[in-house]
């Protein structure tokens, strides 16, 4: 009874690290499909230990994140070639705010939103180096020590805290200053009134003169190959969109954290998320528009 209440209670304990999981390996990856399948693959190689192996497992949270950074790591290192053949620009999955989820998600794949998914930091992760990515992810976003790091990368525990130490200035340097989160909320909404209503002068007011946007369409749906550049060339495609889809509906929501737009078909499908990037002056620097179904799944299903 003893042992069979200790096996239970060590299940439970495994079990209850699938959002810790989750989360992890989305930082990592920036894909929630891809995150989901490495939690399994780490799950997998867990259930396949004897029950003699999982025993002498001593901290099986530990365990498991030693596993799923290893599995993350040999992702990495595949879906950067993967990525460098992608139709058009590659922008980390969107993920919505679980209190605006109307869908039927099992909160253990929830991802918790804070500033390490905000989608300025992620693309900067994106630059990084697989292991400077692991490497930062952990010790800084997750606190833990360079030591357990050292684990997972096969390296001391001082080349870590360099790598570390190098992806930090990379995310310090590449990731702009934004606004307060009240003050983002308000550029959004009336940036989405200004595009609904075609004032022109108004969008390009609320645009920075440098401003970018990227879309991402991963050649399944129209979306433009190249970021564009210039808060006049950025409005001329925005109204082209909206001239081409006269029925579609915005939705200001929360995109990784961030206020956002949804744009939706008539039909209820959800066709693209926008992130924004709102600098201390109040003016848009940065729209990642996510147009690519693959990456929408979640917000198809059941954003409210």
């Amino acid at each position: 009874m003893v042992v069979s209440d200790r096996s239970a209670t060590r299940s439970s304990e495994v079990a209850g690290e699938r959002r810790q999981l989750i989360n992890l390996a989305y930082r990592f990856l920036g894909s929630l499909a891809e995150a989901e399948d490495a939690v399994q693959e780490t799950y997998a190689r867990w259930y396949a230990l004897s029950p003699q192996e999982q025993r002498a497992v001593m901290s099986p949270g530990a365990w498991l994140t030693r596993v799923a950074a290893r599995v993350c790591l040999d992702v990495l290192g595949s879906a950067r070639a993967r990525r460098e053949r992608y139709v058009g620009v590659w922008i980390p999955e969107p993920v919505p705010d679980a209190a605006e989820w109307g869908g039927g998600t099992d909160p253990a794949e929830q991802v918790t939103l804070d500033e390490s998914v905000d989608m300025a930091l992620l693309v900067v992760l994106e630059t990084m180096t697989p292991a400077e990515r692991v490497a930062f992810v952990l010790h800084d976003v997750f606190r833990y020590p360079h030591a357990e790091v050292a684990t997972v990368l096969g390296r001391t525990p001082e080349a870590c805290r360099q790598l570390a130490s190098s992806a930090r200035r990379r995310a310090r340097t590449a990731r702009p200053l934004s606004a307060p989160t009240a003050q983002q909320a308000g550029v959004v909404g009336d940036f989405k009134r200004a595009w609904e209503s075609k004032d022109i002068a108004a969008l390009v007011g609320l645009l920075a003169p440098d401003a970018t946007l990227i879309a991402d369409g991963g050649g399944l749906v129209g979306a433009a190959l190249r970021p564009i550049t210039g808060a006049g060339d950025i409005v001329r495609y925005l109204t082209g969109i909206g001239d081409r889809a006269p029925a579609m509906d915005l939705l200001e929501r929360t995109v990784n954290g961030r206020a956002g737009l949804v744009a939706r078909t008539g039909t209820g499908t959800t066709a693209t998320v926008a992130a924004f990037h709102v600098a201390p002056d109040g003016r848009v620097t940065h729209i990642w528009a996510v147009r690519n179904p693959e990456k929408l799944r979640l917000w198809s299903a059941g954003v409210k």
